[in-house]
């Protein structure tokens, strides 16, 4: 298998851009041939090739991604997931769905939902303070202690 084109793997990404922007579109393989400015089988070829599945399919994993997004984010109901994501029919999208992801939309929104959602990332300043090293001692206080000028016991004062 030879490298592409790097022209023709721009021309590539260009309608892969626009399966990208806009999954919920009907996008057959005649319109991206279109929008790559090469014919219907070199395109297919072309861009199975570069990046390792067909357009379809490439296109149907969109969906299922934005799909599987807004079930877990939102309270849609899934007939409006589905025309949101580019599907014609609940049952082709449940059908598809579940091929895809093994379960139902209803059974991934509520396994979604069950698994709590991981805590948010610690503030950068609170991280570094966390590693900070342990400054209860002044430094060349600490120095004299490693170096047995003073015990490790506190020292009190004589009145």
């Amino acid at each position: 298998m030879g490298t592409q084109d790097p022209a023709l793997l721009r021309r590539l990404l260009r309608a892969k851009d626009r399966m990208d922007a806009a999954s919920h579109e009907a996008w057959p393989v005649r319109r991206l041939a279109r929008v790559s400015g090469v014919s219907d089988a070199h395109f297919a070829r072309s861009f199975a090739q570069a990046f390792g599945v067909p357009p379809h399919r490439y296109l149907l994993t969109r969906r299922i991604e934005r799909a599987t997004a807004l079930l877990r984010e939102t309270d849609l109901p899934i007939i409006e997931i589905a025309f949101q994501t580019g599907w014609n029919s609940l049952g082709t999208f449940g059908r598809t769905f579940r091929d895809v992801t093994g379960e139902s939309p209803s059974e991934r929104r509520a396994r979604e939902r069950a698994v709590p959602p991981a805590p948010a990332q610690a503030p950068p300043c609170f991280l570094r303070a966390a590693h900070r090293p342990d400054l209860r001692f002044a430094v060349s206080e600490k120095r004299r202690r490693e170096a047995g000028d003073i015990d490790g016991a506190e020292q009190t004062e004589v009145p």
